[in-house]
């Protein structure tokens, strides 16, 4: 298993269907790396170094590394592929289109409407892998240190509050963002009214 390539970024390119090639020259051997387009944004110019976290999948027709830009991104797409029907097409699309704290959040919290943004995740395949998951992905974002989201709404309350929001304009990003600034609060942190969290959201996002 490759866990990781360190080397300078000698290509990317970007094909039709979406999926995004980086090529990593490592001590003169070029690697091609499939890694998604959040990634694009945190790397250096052409010719800098940089580092990738790797998943070699094999299968009989074809071999493909994946590349992530750390290793929990890394690790939670190893979890994810581990779900009975989840390939690794459909983890990094899952984790393109939520990026990886909103991802854990919307499994744990067991928010089936949210992974089912994806394209090609429908109701069934969320549900299926917030049943496989919930319990591992709570307990990895623990061991691992990353933070939990503090002070959003719960889960019904939530799921009102992004629906208006989205219907408003608003991106996926914003509207986390928002929850999470505005559920600092500590008389919003504790209500279940749905016209406060929007109120304060959207005061918060026109600042």
């Amino acid at each position: 298993m490759i866990g990781y390539l360190r080397g300078s970024l000698a290509d990317i390119q970007k094909l039709p269907n979406g999926r995004v090639i980086l090529t990593l020259d490592v001590q003169q051997v070029g690697y091609d790396i499939q890694v998604n387009p959040r990634l694009l944004s945190q790397l250096p110019p052409l010719g800098d170094p940089t580092q990738i976290y790797t998943h070699l999948q094999t299968r009989e027709d074809q071999t493909v590394l994946f590349g992530f830009g750390s290793r929990a991104e890394r690790d939670a797409f190893r979890l994810l592929i581990s779900v009975s029907g989840i390939g690794p097409q459909m983890g990094m699309a899952l984790l393109d289109t939520l990026g990886l704290q909103d991802l854990i959040q919307a499994v744990v919290s067991a928010n089936t409407r949210l992974l089912s943004r994806t394209p090609g995740v429908g109701g069934k395949t969320a549900e299926r892998i917030i049943l496989e998951l919930k319990t591992k992905l709570g307990e990895w974002r623990q061991q691992s240190g990353l933070i939990a989201p503090t002070g959003g709404p719960a889960t019904v309350v939530q799921e009102e509050v992004e629906m208006t929001l989205l219907a408003l304009g608003y991106s996926n990003s914003e509207i986390s963002k928002a929850l999470q600034a505005v559920g600092r609060s500590t008389t919003l942190s504790k209500t279940a009214d749905t016209e406060a969290w929007i109120r304060e959201a959207i005061t918060w996002l026109s600042q």
